[in-house]
């Protein structure tokens, strides 16, 4: 079966395992089916925004052209660093936007995927399968993502706030108990987040002491022993069989394959 379209990144489901699908186009392809299987990605070539559909030559901030890179708030240094947000300053690049995803109520949490992370969304458990996370627990909500974001920088004093790749894919994490940890770090930060209360009141914090962590299990048959890296820029054909699928990589016998970063490729998809 050959289907042709654009790559954007793959919708998943928290199920035991979770269920992939690959968005190509209008088309969802149910991913979890063809594990144990050859499939082939062909790169036609083209690549498109994702967000105006302009043609352009090369990819920005995961499928966005260059003028939507440099003009759109979700393209904007301020996601990457959420402390960064200049929304209060009348700077957004676009207010509205800005309403609907940055002042709305995000969540800090602890994850394991390749050892303990801090890490902020207002999008759970989806950010947690994106990450590759095998366990999770949110820890606060707070009232905006520029809140959120100066809570992590607190805590990501004490534990990192990345995700080694190249260790999530190799396998499963020893398990950590994150209700103990969370405990801990919230000892630890208790007063620098005392200070960030009284200036945005409690109820802008509040402490999520009864949460209980989320496990995930992913639809992997074989993990690699060494993780190579495919790139459609390099490659614009890669095929093997599908041993599993983890974060946004597809798990092939060749290598590895983000299909995040490659968002807005014209892709034709076969088995």
């Amino acid at each position: 079966m050959k289907v042709i379209g654009h790559l954007q990144k793959m919708q998943s489901k928290l199920e035991s395992p979770v269920s992939y699908f690959l968005p190509l186009d209008d088309h969802l392809e149910p991913m979890n089916t063809h594990i144990g299987q050859h499939i082939s990605l062909q790169a036609t070539g083209n690549i498109h925004c994702i967000a105006c559909g302009r043609k352009t030559n090369k990819s920005y901030s995961q499928g966005h052209c260059f003028p939507c890179m440099k003009s759109l708030p979700q393209c904007d240094m301020c996601i990457m660093k959420p402390e960064t947000c200049h929304y209060d300053q009348g700077t957004c690049r676009d207010a509205a936007w800005g309403d609907e995803h940055c002042m709305q109520p995000h969540h800090v949490y602890l994850a394991n995927s390749s050892g303990i992370k801090v890490g902020i969304s207002r999008q759970l458990p989806g950010r947690w399968i994106d990450q590759g996370a095998s366990e999770a627990l949110a820890i606060m909500q707070v009232s905006h993502r520029r809140l959120s974001g100066l809570v992590e920088v607190i805590i990501k004093n004490h534990v990192s706030d990345r995700t080694d790749w190249r260790k999530m894919l190799k396998g499963s994490p020893d398990k950590i108990d994150l209700v103990a940890r969370r405990d801990e770090l919230l000892a630890e930060c208790a007063d620098e987040l005392a200070e960030l209360e009284s200036e945005y009141g409690k109820e802008a914090m509040q402490r999520l002491d009864d949460s209980q962590s989320t496990t995930i299990e992913y639809p992997v048959t074989e993990y690699p022993s060494k993780v190579t890296s495919l790139n459609f820029d390099k490659t614009p054909h890669i095929s093997g069989v599908l041993l599993g699928i983890k974060g946004q990589y597809l798990i092939l016998d060749s290598g590895v394959l983000n299909i995040r970063k490659f968002s807005g490729y014209e892709i034709e998809f076969d088995t």
